[in-house]
């Protein structure tokens, strides 16, 4: 007679695991569903027909992926080059302005340093809105109104979100590594590009995509200002779909394509993203 032991397969414990994976992580999952429904929508519906995507069916019958191709020629490119070189630039040079005013506003002690960070925090506040009558007047008598040089050329003064989320940041960062490095002899700037900024690169890295992604859908600057040849790929596929309001497969095609730069850009820089936004957070 042969005995009976108790081990559990192994198909059954894998399933075990698998359920309490599930469980652990429902709500991730449910949200997760939530957030990529819409995109797998949009996918299906762009490589459908002219007259599937009339229709209520969900998957294509035939893959149509010269959707894309055609979605993408003409002003589509021109509109894509636009949006590449306002988010780009804009990016650049709130760099280069915002960080000296953040590592000032983090590192120094000087008369007025509280009152300075009110006021970074009073211009967020401030809706665009409310100056892009004056400002539409003084860039007119500069004849650069038709161009997306008015959104651009004044990240070169600084952003304000940005100094102060990049000043969050800074504040954390034990003042001992900028002495050490005085002590060998290094200058201020010197200390700031070479010892404090490369400790930095999470909150650099959030505040570049921030500002990248909001250049990039953009859609009330660049219709106030640029002519049509100028215009972003915001107002470009709404244009789009005007002409194109009966083919919702081209329609989704250009969408898709105007938001996949974001996803990659996006998915690529994930970590340090979220690293860079849950740090600044921590008071200093």
């Amino acid at each position: 007679m042969t005995a009976t032991t108790g081990a559990v397969p192994a198909h059954g414990g894998r399933g075990r695991r698998t359920l309490m994976w599930i469980a652990t992580h429902a709500a991730a999952i449910v949200l997760a569903v939530m957030f990529l429904a819409p995109l797998a929508f949009m996918f299906l519906t762009a490589v459908m027909s002219d007259s599937q995507a009339l229709s209520t069916s969900l998957w294509p019958r035939e893959w149509h992926f010269e959707n894309f191709r055609r979605a993408f020629s003409g002003d589509m490119v021109r509109w894509t080059v636009n949006s590449t070189v306002y988010a780009a630039l804009s990016t650049a040079l709130m760099l280069v302005s915002s960080v000296p005013v953040a590592y000032a506003l983090a590192r120094f002690r000087f008369r007025g340093r509280n009152l300075a960070l009110v006021v970074v925090i009073s211009a967020m506040m401030l809706p665009p809105q409310v100056t892009m009558v004056p400002l539409y007047i003084v860039w007119s008598r500069f004849h650069l109104t038709g161009t997306l040089w008015p959104l651009i050329i004044p990240q070169a003064f600084g952003d304000a979100f940005s100094i102060f989320l990049l000043r969050q940041f800074l504040v954390t960062i034990p003042r001992e590594y900028a002495d050490a490095a005085r002590v060998d002899g290094c200058g201020e700037l010197r200390t700031m590009l070479r010892v404090v900024l490369p400790m930095a690169k999470p909150a650099l890295a959030a505040v570049a995509l921030f500002q990248f992604f909001y250049c990039w859908n953009d859609y009330y600057g660049p219709l106030v200002y640029a002519k049509p040849e100028n215009w972003t790929l915001a107002i470009g596929v709404a244009t789009f779909r005007a002409a194109h309001h009966v083919e919702w497969n081209l329609t989704m095609a250009a969408t898709l394509l105007t938001i996949m730069p974001v996803l990659v850009v996006f998915f690529l820089a994930q970590r340090v993203f979220i690293q860079g936004v849950t740090l600044t957070g921590v008071k200093g």
